[in-house]
């Protein structure tokens, strides 16, 4: 089966397990075993109309139970997908974690430079620079996550 086939096949299992959970679903098999039983009136025996319609019934069941697991499986990718990209997230977030903890490091230098009259400029240009260059690997992480 080629992939187009296959995708088209699972579509159709789609449609049908979501009608097989409608209510014209619930009234269409409501309706097949009342006329099945009423077969009984028009001379069939029971026997036979219990037969055939365990049989079905059956049938009916291995299938759906089939078309439920394709379902299922499917969903369990998709989730196993979502967990990747979580994972890919909460990476990013210690990233940044990280960032914020040298920016606020950073940022104590800079009041201790405040208090403290005998720093150079030079020194405070250092940390500016540092600041900068943590802002901007935060801005660029941010941006990536935001992708």
């Amino acid at each position: 089966m080629t992939k187009v086939q296959t995708d088209k096949f699972e579509q159709a299992v789609d449609r049908f397990t979501h009608w097989i959970g409608s209510v014209q679903s619930i009234i269409l098999h409501t309706i097949i075993f009342i006329f099945s039983f009423v077969l009984v009136l028009w001379g069939v025996h029971l026997e036979t109309i219990l037969l055939v319609l365990t049989t079905l019934v059956s049938l009916e069941a291995i299938y759906l139970a089939l078309f439920i697991q394709m379902t299922v499986n499917r969903n369990t990718k998709s989730l196993e997908s979502v967990e990747e990209d979580i994972e890919e997230i909460e990476r990013d977030i210690d990233l940044i974690e990280r960032d914020v903890d040298e920016m606020e490091k950073d940022i104590d230098k800079i009041e201790q430079h405040d208090d403290a009259e005998h720093k150079s400029d030079d020194q405070m240009q250092e940390t500016l620079t540092q600041i900068q260059s943590d802002l901007a690997k935060l801005a660029f992480r941010i941006e990536s996550m935001k992708k």
